[in-house]
């Protein structure tokens, strides 16, 4: 299915980006890191990637570095995530990241972890909107490339005006807004509200991007018929399902379609990303991929089970001979 949609063009202050697909990774913590984006970018070679949501302060101290390390060495745009609430951490940070090769600078207004929005980073921004705007307009000028925001509808119900803050956000210098369809109140329970980000589309002259309850091309499909968003950010959707992006990508685009790997194929795509996270992290990688093995190991009798076992696996030597043995026993 071809849908009528087109590239977005960011101009920055001097260093224009151009979004070859309007699908998009959503950052993760503890997930989008650099051996996920490598296995997303598989089936999504244009597509704009996120690293993990990064601490401004941190990164202004010399710390979460290795978030953002030889951004320029991947394949693809890669954009860096911060959240913070103090002006020169995040002026400070969105430097440290352009220098080290992302593609642009997203501030997270969305967050409603509480150890976060406690510290008035991420979501608790949706309660100080002059500090919201301040950060974005002091950021966009102290960066050539492009910064945008991702929030939400606003604190709560009763608080939300996602318009008027979108416009001032817009005023700011937010070059993009990705809004997510419910508030922090919600957290994630209940349903995207789709036709709200339509509101906020309709009253904006720069992109929007929905996000919220998009699991697959069908859900892309009405997701853009209900926003008339300009693309889609795939955030929960994609775990345990790299390739979701690009197959969400393929269909929009009338490519030929991608479809959802067997059984076997995930788990051998489970394999791979424990094999990469115990290369890069030693034994430790065990503890990341777990969280993986659980999202990617589904799809055949048995299944839970299965999953549950090699999350109990005590050393990388067994996780990966539970994997060899199921792969086998599927031939």
């Amino acid at each position: 299915m071809k849908k009528n949609i087109s590239k977005i063009t960011l101009p920055g202050n001097g260093t224009k980006r151009v979004l070859k697909s309007v699908v998009l990774q959503s950052p993760l913590a503890g997930v989008t890191d650099q051996i996920f984006r490598k296995l997303v970018r598989r089936w999504a070679p244009e597509s704009l990637l996120f690293t993990e949501m990064v601490n401004a302060r941190s990164l202004e101290l010399g710390y979460g570095r290795n978030k953002v390390e030889e951004l320029s060495k991947e394949k693809g745009p890669i954009g860096v995530q911060l959240f913070d609430f103090r002006l020169q951490s995040m002026i400070d940070a969105a430097k440290r990241a352009e220098d080290a090769g992302a593609f642009l600078i997203d501030i997270n207004m969305g967050c409603p972890v509480k150890k976060i929005a406690k510290k008035g980073g991420g979501s608790a921004l949706l309660k100080n909107w002059n500090l919201a705007a301040e950060l974005v307009s002091e950021v966009s000028n102290a960066v050539k490339i492009p910064v945008t925001v991702k929030t939400r509808l606003g604190w709560c119900e009763k608080s939300s005006d996602p318009v008027s803050l979108g416009l001032l956000l817009q005023d700011a210098g937010a070059q993009l807004l990705t809004l997510h369809g419910r508030t922090r109140k919600q957290g994630f329970a209940g349903k995207s509200n789709w036709l709200a980000i339509a509101e906020v589309k309709k009253a904006l002259g720069i992109p929007v991007i929905a996000n919220g309850d998009i699991k697959n091309s069908n859900d892309a499909i009405n997701c853009l018929k209900i926003s008339n968003a300009d693309g889609l950010m795939i955030g929960r959707g994609s775990l345990g399902s790299p390739w979701l992006v690009g197959q969400i990508n393929s269909f929009l685009e009338g490519q030929e379609p991608i479809k959802d790997p067997d059984p076997k194929t995930r788990l051998n795509i489970a394999l791979e990303h424990l094999q990469e996270l115990l290369k890069a992290k030693g034994d430790h990688g065990l503890l990341i991929a777990r969280k993986h093995l659980k999202w990617t190991c589904t799809g055949f009798s048995g299944s839970s089970a299965f999953a549950n076992c090699l999350v109990k696996a005590k050393t990388p030597h067994e996780t990966i001979s539970l994997l060899n043995q199921k792969i086998n026993s599927l031939n």
